[in-house]
């Protein structure tokens, strides 16, 4: 069996995918996009298409959203690394769980120094990266700076967004590898984001594997971070690989790792101010961003539902096919009946 998964990679790539993400230099009609990506499954890059919105030219100004949102309240975001939603180690014997942030309900301006000042020097690094339809419930004072809904996409799809999300962090927040049961059109605000991504015949590669539920907490009289275990205990499935390790950990990661550092490339694509990247539902992906003139990179995605088709039975089953030798195998023989964010959602 293993042999056919890999050449599984090889040839998606070679019969479907290609070699880059397409780029589309304006929005397609609904039916360009439902033919040649969403049927597909098949990322692509859109530019022109939020040209218009007024985000665009007010966002990358502190003073205007910080103004414009100065008597509401958001959900900010804390970590010491900038890796919310993670694997980390939780015992200094290297035990790992999957961390999720400290959040608190703070005034915007707060929120928003609170993202430009984050620090790694100081260990505490702020995100704006709530999710649950954030964009229509925390920042609807600012939801007429961009469109409700991507038009053609919602034609193609046939239904309105099931959330949208706002984000706004610096270059230390990072997402880890992840999938979301959305169809995502993730449009590009101030800055740029970077993404790397993995299309779902490509399970086996990140080392999916349970890990238990834990959670940041803050304390501003220290300004430390304690992380704990949720009890009563629960576990939820993530992927393993961090694509860039530290120099002094790379070695030990590839052999850990070996399916997916010897295994076909990830897709990369920068995604610039303007610019909408659709990604497809069950797409693995992992986001790093570079901030704008404003000191912060500013993004809001759209989720639609995806379609329990097919292509879902498709991926269930490949997921529980084992693969590779005992001591590595990621073996799926627990079913993921847990989301957590992000992505920037997720699994």
């Amino acid at each position: 069996m293993g042999k056919e998964i890999e050449k599984l990679w090889r040839e998606v790539r070679e019969l479907s995918l290609g070699s880059e993400i397409d780029r589309l230099h304006s929005p397609p009609s609904p039916l360009h996009f439902l033919r040649d990506y969403v049927s597909q499954s098949k990322p692509c890059v859109i530019s022109n298409a939020i040209s218009h919105w007024p985000a665009l030219k007010l966002w990358s100004h502190p003073a205007y959203l910080s103004g414009a949102l100065s008597n509401d309240y958001v959900s900010l975001h804390l970590t010491p690394n900038g890796s919310a939603d993670a694997v980390t180690p939780v015992t200094s014997a290297g035990d790992l769980c999957f961390a999720s942030a400290h959040v608190e309900k703070v005034p915007f301006p707060e929120a928003l120094q609170a993202v430009r000042s984050s620090s790694s020097e100081r260990e505490t690094v702020g995100y704006l990266q709530q999710q649950n339809d954030c964009f229509r419930t925390e920042y609807s004072t600012v939801a007429s700076d961009c469109d409700g809904d991507i038009a053609w996409a919602t034609e193609a799809l046939g239904c309105s967004p099931e959330a949208v999300n706002l984000w706004i962090g610096t270059h230390l927040s990072v997402t880890s590898f992840h999938k979301d049961h959305y169809e995502n059109l993730y449009a590009v605000v101030s800055g740029e984001k970077h993404f790397l991504l993995l299309p779902p015949t490509d399970v086996h590669r990140l080392y999916v594997q349970p890990y238990p539920a834990a959670n940041y907490s803050y304390h501003r009289d220290t300004e430390t971070f304690k992380l704990e275990i949720e009890q009563p205990l629960r576990h939820v499935p993530w992927c393993s690989v961090d694509p860039y390790p530290s120099p002094e950990r790379e070695a030990s990661e590839r052999l850990k790792y070996p399916f997916y550092f010897d295994g076909p490339k990830p897709f990369h694509c920068t995604l610039k101010a303007g610019e909408i990247l659709y990604l497809p539902s069950m797409w693995f992906h992992h986001v790093s961003q570079t901030p704008g003139d404003g000191g912060y990179t500013i993004a809001v995605n759209y989720w639609y539902d995806m379609q329990f088709d097919i292509k879902y039975a498709y991926f269930n089953f490949l997921q529980s096919v084992s693969y590779g030798s005992s001591s590595l195998s990621p073996i799926l023989s627990w079913r993921e009946d847990e989301d957590s964010e992000s992505g920037d959602g997720k699994v």
